[in-house]
């Protein structure tokens, strides 16, 4: 999909951004706490746990942070608040499905803040199951610039890649969930810059919104993304590249 732009590809690009603010580190912590609770605080028998532990590190968050996550997932640490997951699924401009997973300890406040972020972009909350069918639970690595191609795509395939995608000199490498850590470590173990490595929901088709609808989807995934008890948004446009620039330069 070279000269076209994802969700999945355009907000890691502002995690560096995000990170200064500490969103990153939060959204770390309640995915660790609710991993550590429903699995335990061994990453080596909860593979949820495991892969949160490594998108904190991922995200430089400091060692005892993490352990003091794990600690009040597993109730070790007293007074931590119970959270728990909650699936939101909906509709943006243009028709565009959008899937956002959020974490929260009070699941009212977290649902009528969705509801009217939704609103106020001209989009709208469905019914549970409205949209969730349009995606598949994939691993997705996104590479810095500039690797060199063929030797990308020994290593990725031999590691259980299914698809890749070049982006402005970047790669989209999507796999199966249970190949995504040997994936990512076959990448890094091959010289690959690893910029973005997480679990997500990938769509199984795109819709491709006009200039004016593009707008109105860009900011609302982004105003979502911003709050606090959101961990992921999954949406399933694809925008020309150009345009994508265009909008965020305004």
């Amino acid at each position: 999909m070279a000269g076209h732009s994802h969700w999945a590809g355009i907000k890691h690009k502002k995690a560096r951004e995000d990170a200064k603010r500490g969103k990153v580190f939060s959204k770390c912590v309640r995915a660790i706490t609710v991993a550590a609770r429903q699995g335990g605080g061994d990453p080596a028998m909860n593979l949820t746990l495991r892969y949160a532990i490594e998108e904190a590190r991922d995200a430089n968050m400091p060692k005892d942070s993490i352990e003091r996550a794990v600690k009040k997932g597993t109730g070790e640490l007293a007074g931590a608040k119970t959270i728990d997951e909650v699936v939101y699924e909906g509709y943006a401009p243009g028709g565009v499905a959008v899937l956002v997973e959020a974490m929260t300890d009070n699941r009212n406040r977290t649902s009528s803040d969705i509801g009217k972020i939704f609103e106020r972009h001209s989009g709208h909350l469905g019914q549970p199951g409205c949209v969730v069918w349009m995606f598949a639970k994939k691993g997705l690595v996104i590479t810095g610039p500039g690797p060199d191609e063929e030797q990308l795509m020994e290593i990725a395939l031999a590691a259980g890649a299914e698809d890749i995608n070049e982006t402005d000199g970047a790669y989209e490498i999507l796999c199966e969930p249970n190949v995504f850590a040997d994936l990512k470590e076959a990448l890094q173990q091959g010289g690959v810059a690893v910029e973005s490595a997480q679990l997500g929901h990938v769509p199984q088709t795109y819709v491709s919104p006009g200039e004016e609808d593009a707008r109105k989807v860009l900011r609302l995934l982004e105003t979502l993304e911003d709050h606090d008890d959101v961990q992921k948004v999954h949406a399933n446009f694809d925008i020309d590249a150009e345009l994508v620039e265009k909008i965020q330069a305004e």
